[in-house]
This record gives C-alpha cells, structure tokens and sequence, in this order.
C-alpha cells in the first residue's frame, strides 16, 4: 500500500499495459523508449497523451498549449518568472506553504538577474512557521496591473488545498493567474477557464518522475519574453509541440496510460468521488480519536491528496511508521520539514487502501492512546 508523495503510486492497469508492450511496441520490434522522438510510431503516443492532457483537464488545443518540459515544477518557480516578470514588473504571490516559498525564492533569484519585483499577497505562516490554511479574498494585496498572480493549490508538505468546498475558493484577480497543481492536478474537478496557466510535475497523480505538464493559454505564451535563452521560453516549447529537443519519451507515454485509465474510470469527476471518499476514511479515524491524532490543518482547507496528522510524541509516530510499514503500508513518514505523519493519496491509490489504513489508526489508538 503506497502512501509516497512522489514518486507516488501508478495504476496497476498502466503499468500492466507498460510491461506488454515494453520489448515490442505495437509491431515495431522496439521498445517505445527506443524510437525517435521524431518518429512516426512515438508521434501516435505524444499526440495522444497532448489530447489527453486538453480534455482531462479541460484545457482546449485551439486556446491552450498544453506541454511537456523537464525540471519538475522546481525549475518552473524559475522559468516562469523568467518568462512573464520582466524589469520594472511586479508578480504577486500567494504562499499557503513550502513550495509557495519555494516559488517566491525563485522569483527572487530572478529579479537579481534583471527581472522584476516578486511581491508576497498573502502568507498564512503562523507564529510556529506552519501553515494549516489558505488566505480569504479579502486578505489578498494584490498589486494592480502586476505580471501575474501565482497560487499553489495544494501544498504537499502541510496539507492544505484550495477550493476543497465552496468556502475557501481560488483567488480572483485581474491579472493572469498561474497555479502550481503539482499534488492534485487531474485528482478533483477544477474550473481551468479561471486560469491562465497550470503547472504540475506528473509523479504524483497522473505519470512517473521526468516530465512535467504545463497548460498555458496561447496569449499567455505570446506574452514570454523573447530575450532569455530559446529553450526556456514556453513560445519556444509550443511552437515545436514539445519537440524542440528530445522529451522524456518514456515518461510521456506512462502518462499516457495513466490517462488513458483515468479515462476509463469514468474521468475526473469519478476520480474525484473516490478521492474523497478516500480523505473522509483518514480524516475520520484522526477526528473521532479523542485528541490522540491531530490534524493541525483547518477542516475547510484539508487536502484530499496528502492527509497530514500528529500523534502525542515523536516516540509514537516512529512507532507509528514502523508498525504500519510492517502491516506493508509504506510511505507514511512526515516530510522532514515538519515532521508527523503523511498519506499521500493520489488518483492510483486504492480506497482499500485508505480503509486499511483508517482501521490500523484506530487499533493504535486503542493499543497506544
């Protein structure tokens, strides 16, 4: 049962279709990994993993580009500043927890290489450096005409995610808007028309490590600089359909399958039920313990994806970890920033799974509390 935050959980059915056609790709006598980028055989895959992509995420071809690039959303934080924040620019920030920083400090390293000024809107860093919810519209500075305004929608490390219900919804702004879907893209049904560019890294909900997916409307890319090196500008990615050098084409196509099944489950919309059902069977054994786990995250901003809980003493949650590793639950570990203990609970993770899981906790609590 694999609670990791990524490399995360594949769905067996991907995986299963990955092995059969790993020495022999459809006829060919080669192995999908061995044909060239510009070859027919791999065009068919890139092709449909791109449509894929639009339609899962609601993200049309005639108004989006949809890419595939490399460096994971870390060398997003830098590449969209280098793109869209230039000299004598302001982009605003929203930071819910560590890679909000992540992306701000990026911008920073940006601005002393001649681009503009990153502007924190809104923190919600408590007093003890935690985060445990997201900011109401009306605590947002916003800057008026500013290059963008950059929000994380889930925050892997804390747990905390944007418009979970109707009470805490995105943020509205008049200018583009660019969200960081690392760790719950494709994982609920969300709005994409209210963005102007998404973002996520695939190891986590729809594909392996390696590629990264990003989703820009077509003016935003025609509004990328054209004065910073070709192979970081997003015109440069789009104009040659992610082709400009050679893609991973391995992890492409694994997104592919993994797409392919989400489809075949009925979509987003079915993933999504599953999904919370998923969370409520966590979030209820931490709720109904009688203060033995805690959840620091506010209820309105709890994540579906990454389910994050304290027991009473580190002692305890290494005992935690080590008992439910050998109940062959692995990956329950806190991230090492803030400690306790973690479940990643992305689209390929089973609803057996979390059930198992619920019912070790409440065991614990019995034996331990």
């Amino acid at each position: 049962m694999n609670f990791n935050a990524g490399p995360a959980a594949l769905p067996l059915a991907a995986l299963d279709r990955a092995r059969e056609e790993l020495l022999d790709f459809e006829g060919s006598g080669m192995s999908v990994m061995e044909h060239s980028h510009r070859g027919k055989v791999y065009e068919k895959v890139h092709s449909e993993a791109t449509a894929l992509v639009a339609e899962l995420l609601g993200t049309p071809l005639d108004t989006w580009d949809v890419l595939f690039v490399q460096g994971g959303a870390s060398m997003a934080f830098a590449q969209i500043p280098m793109n869209f924040l230039g000299p004598n620019m302001t982009a605003d920030y929203v930071v819910t927890g560590a890679w909000g920083e992540k992306a701000v400090a990026e911008a920073r390293t940006i601005k002393a290489l001649g681009g503009g000024e990153p502007h924190v809107a809104a923190s919600t860093k408590g007093a003890d450096k935690s985060y445990v919810r997201v900011p109401k519209q009306e605590e947002l500075t916003l800057t008026p005409n500013a290059a963008y305004l950059h929000v994380t929608s889930n925050e892997t490390i804390h747990g905390v995610e944007y418009a979970v219900g109707p009470e805490m919804p995105f943020p509205k702004a008049a200018v583009p808007i660019v969200v960081d879907m690392s760790s719950d893209i494709l994982g609920r049904r969300v709005d994409a028309s209210q963005f102007d560019m998404i973002y996520a890294g695939a190891q986590k909900n729809i594909g392996p490590s390696g590629v990264t997916i990003v989703a820009l409307k077509k003016e935003m890319t025609a509004r990328g600089r054209k004065d910073i090196p070709t192979i970081f500008q997003y015109r440069t990615v789009a104009e040659n359909q992610s082709l400009y050098n050679t893609p991973p084409t391995f992890a492409i196509y694994l997104v592919r399958n993994t797409l392919t099944w989400l489809k075949s489950e009925g979509g987003v919309a079915a993933i999504e039920a599953r999904n919370r059902k998923k969370a409520a069977a966590i979030y209820a054994a931490i709720d109904g313990s009688g203060g033995f786990y805690r959840c620091p995250v506010e209820p309105a901003c709890r994540s579906i994806m990454n389910v994050v809980w304290r027991l009473p003493t580190a002692e305890l949650e290494e005992t935690f970890v080590k008992e439910a590793s050998a109940q062959r639950m692995v990956g329950l570990k806190g991230h090492r920033a803030v400690g306790g203990i973690r479940a990643s609970i992305y689209n390929a993770a089973e609803l057996s799974w979390c059930e198992a899981l619920a019912a070790f906790m409440k065991d614990f609590a019995k034996r331990y509390g």
